[in-house]
């Protein structure tokens, strides 16, 4: 399978989260346009037939290339050496 460049499923799934948010602030009984267009484009780009897959494979992916998005990122562990 092609991989996608993390920027751009990055980009993808920001733009996907923020629809979905504008549909609930406007309290949308049914998926914009948009939405569906980007929730496609996801399932393409990480080979899935299920939105909710293609978020999970996106997250995967990007947390694997060190760039997960906002809000899956974690401030990581501090060490120390001895």
């Amino acid at each position: 399978m092609l991989m996608p460049h993390p920027e751009f499923l990055r980009k993808l799934v920001h733009e996907y989260e923020t629809a979905l948010a504008e549909e609930a602030a406007a309290a949308a009984a049914v998926r914009t346009t948009r939405a569906q267009d980007l929730a496609y484009t996801l399932c393409v780009s990480t080979g899935t037939r299920e939105v909710r897959a293609a978020l999970e494979t996106a997250r995967r992916l990007l947390a694997a290339a060190g760039g997960a998005p906002a809000a899956e990122r974690r401030t990581p562990a501090v060490t120390t050496r001895r």
